[in-house]
């Protein structure tokens, strides 16, 4: 077999590899769900290119130019959207791990499909519009055709900056900060000084690409090669690792956090849930995705005027309360089902469980309430509309997650990587669907009915009424789960890995 035709066989066998999951009959429906959110994205990027083309219509140099200056911000938020749809080539690479396949050839195959994927296309949805109104109109279409290029090839090379990232996230959870700080100095570089000073160079670059001149796609080129050769690197000291499961732990005195103990029961599932949170993988990466996401939504509101509007407004608040809690709540008892037999052998265990869970998220919505108290201060966001998403999160939102513990029966690994996690079944992607767009239509009709302040009221007292009646609904959810406990325990012990 020539290696041609090992690369086009890998291909197909990666094709088909979500077919031969043996949940892809139960995930069906979010896997529909999934291509329908991606043609609604699809389809509001079109209408926002060709909106962003015709709004600057008088001045068809100035559209482009302006885009062209900023296009920054795209590779940043198409950077943070790859965590949560990517796997790294030594992930991959672990499914051939007993195939007389060299290494080394896995390596370069998958880094040439990522270059080559389609999801480095997906800005074009966006591109694509904006250029057909404000490029072609002055510079023709060889001109339209060597911008796009020039774009295509920024988004191949922010794709080989992720899987670096990525890898390097994979051996230490502090190089999460590199991209952090990296994105965060580009952005105050170029947002706090009165002038952009890095506008004209960047617009001068897109234009080189436009006008096909050698020097751009030379730059491109060359750390284009930089960026294979260092993951090809990377990724082949990682690969064994991947494969082996091989992880270097430090010895440390284990955290006993004392100062729970004066809670009893209560206070050891509290320590509970602080240990899944500091010492799984999974849990601990999603905690700071979550952080990450709320510093990302809430520096962006605070120093632009690009969401200034009343709808992105309330759903950066929204998200800020509901993504740290429930990035892991809609899989609440998932990770409880590798120890759940144990957990099981003492009475109303469970209960005390998520009477502990609830407890411990809303201690978790500090954070972004203090995040969110800068916005407040400088008139972004209403102090109503804060205190309203608080208490209804605590009070409505976080009820509504908690029911799915009497419906999950699914194991998820503790200590897999982020990327490598199954994807949710049909009803948490419902939920998941309610908790995000719900409030925002609850809040949007109360506002209208009754005004910009007495319009929270509904919310603030929803709120303060599940947060006073939790355990009624704790209660519920418990005797409701005993009544399947036998079916659930049965999928936990099922889907183990």
């Amino acid at each position: 077999m020539t290696k041609f035709q090992l690369y086009r066989l890998i291909r197909r066998t990666e094709a088909l590899k979500d077919l031969r999951h043996p949940m892809f009959e139960k995930n069906r429906f979010m896997k529909f769900l999934m291509w329908f959110m991606v043609a609604y994205y699809a389809a509001l990027m079109i209408i926002m290119g060709v909106s962003m083309g015709f709004g600057l219509k008088g001045d068809y140099s100035a559209a482009y130019h302006r885009l062209d200056g900023g296009f920054y911000w795209l590779l940043i938020i198409d950077f943070w959207m790859r965590f949560m749809m990517q796997e790294t080539p030594a992930q991959k690479a672990h499914a051939y791990a007993l195939l007389p396949i060299r290494r080394s050839f896995l390596m370069k195959t998958y880094l040439v499909q990522n270059m080559l994927s389609l999801g480095n296309l997906f800005w074009a949805f966006f591109l694509v519009p904006f250029g057909l109104v404000s490029v072609v109109p002055l510079m023709g279409w060889w001109a339209y055709l060597g911008w796009l290029v020039g774009y295509w090839l920024l988004f191949v090379l922010n794709g080989l900056g992720y899987l670096f990232t990525r890898a390097l996230c994979m051996r230490h959870m502090l190089w999460f900060l590199a991209p952090l700080v990296l994105h965060a100095a580009l952005v105050c570089t170029c947002l706090i000084p009165e002038h952009n000073v890095l506008r004209v160079p960047f617009v001068t670059f897109m234009q080189g690409f436009a006008e096909w001149q050698l020097w751009p796609y030379l730059i491109v080129f060359v750390l284009i090669a930089l960026a294979l050769w260092a993951n090809y690197r990377l990724q082949m000291g990682m690969v064994y690792n991947e494969i082996g499961k091989k992880e270097e732990v430090d010895l440390k005195k284990a955290s006993q956090f004392a100062y729970l103990n004066r809670f009893g029961t209560m206070g050891e599932y509290l320590k509970l849930e602080l240990k899944l949170r500091m010492r799984n993988k999974q849990v601990r990466m999603q905690f700071f995705v979550g952080l990450g996401l709320i510093l990302f939504f809430s520096l962006m509101l605070y120093f632009t005027d690009v969401y200034d509007g009343g709808f992105m407004k309330s759903f950066i608040c929204l998200y800020d309360y509901v993504i740290m809690g429930a990035m892991t709540l809609i899989a609440i008892m998932s990770y409880e089902g590798n120890y759940i037999d144990g957990l099981m052998s003492r009475r109303e265990t469970i209960y005390d469980l998520l009477r502990a869970k609830y407890y411990f998220n809303l201690a978790i919505l500090v954070i972004p309430f203090v995040l969110i108290l800068p916005l407040i201060v400088s008139g972004k966001i209403s102090f109503w509309m804060n205190l309203g998403y608080l208490l209804f999160t605590a009070g409505v939102l976080y009820p509504c997650i908690f029911q799915l513990a009497v419906y999950n029966k699914d194991t998820l690994p503790l200590n897999v990587k982020l990327t490598g996690a199954r994807s949710g079944t049909m009803v948490q992607q419902i939920v998941s669907l309610v908790v995000l767009f719900l409030p925002l239509a609850l809040e949007k009709l109360s506002v209208l009915l009754l005004g910009p302040l007495w319009g929270y009221m509904p919310l603030i007292a929803l709120g303060i009424l599940g947060i006073a009646t939790h355990r009624l609904w704790l209660r519920n959810i418990y005797r409701r789960f005993m009544l399947r406990r036998y079916q659930n325990m049965e999928g936990f012990r099922a889907s183990r890995q």
